[in-house]
């Protein structure tokens, strides 16, 4: 018998591997009663100190019949010995503010993305995007209109989160379970197993490896996964289930 061909196999596993992943975030959110839009979430809610967030978006469903929304970003915080950065902290950096509806996109990678693909349509509508780590108040308030409306994008995205409250560190279990997930859903270099709808707005985002993923992430969408980070995660929902 001719020994199976590598690539098929290769697709067959990240086939089954994505099959699964996505079983363990449906029972995520089945013992913990979410998902959670971030434009009604705030500071008094109950949130985990630390963690990884899985954020969906309206509109963009996975392949097959009924197999619900597809993750469109992961993300965690704390990857510095020391920070001190909590899990709604960086959520709320995606968020932006809730009394203007404004934000801080050089505070939040998600936002700087989001708000490039929204350029695309209208690029005269703010030319100081992205430039700079800071900005005076008067670049700002002309920044203002398209936070708005980036507030409003990613406001309306569902998100799931699970708590892992280890220390903070470049070799956190946060860390693991990120960069392995992006590595599972990004599209880059490989066969799409379920792609951005055709209406994508990532697809107008001039970031190449936002467009080529189908994920609104930069870092970790070109590495490759190792499998056993999914026997990590089901443990740690086991145990989120536990506490609740």
């Amino acid at each position: 018998m001719a020994p199976p061909d590598s690539q098929s196999t290769s697709h067959a596993q990240r086939l089954a591997d994505l099959r699964r992943f996505y079983a363990l975030l449906d029972e995520l959110a089945r013992r913990t009663g979410e998902p959670r839009r971030l434009a009604e979430c705030s500071g008094r809610m109950e949130w985990p100190l630390r963690g990884v967030y899985f954020f969906m978006e309206p509109g963009e469903v996975r392949q097959g019949r009924n197999e619900g929304l597809r993750i469109v970003r992961v993300g965690t915080h704390a990857l510095k010995d020391q920070s001190r950065t909590t899990l709604w902290k960086r959520l709320s950096q995606h968020k932006g503010q809730a009394r203007s509806g404004g934000g801080n996109h050089r505070g939040s990678i998600f936002r700087l993305l989001v708000g490039a693909a929204l350029l695309a349509d209208d690029p005269a509508l703010c030319v100081t995007w992205g430039q700079g780590n800071n900005a005076a108040r008067t670049i700002r308030e002309a920044e203002r209109e398209l936070e708005s409306r980036v507030s409003a994008v990613i406001g309306q995205m569902p998100f799931l989160f699970l708590h892992i409250g280890d220390d903070p560190g470049p070799q956190s279990l946060r860390g693991v379970i990120e960069r392995n997930a992006i590595a599972l859903l990004s599209n880059s270099g490989k066969t799409p197993f379920d792609a951005a709808s055709k209406d994508w707005l990532g697809y107008r985002c001039p970031r190449e490896r936002v467009r080529a993923s189908h994920l609104w992430n930069q870092n970790h969408v070109d590495e490759t996964y190792d499998p056993a980070f999914l026997d990590a995660l089901e443990t740690l929902i086991r145990a989120a289930g536990a506490r609740a």
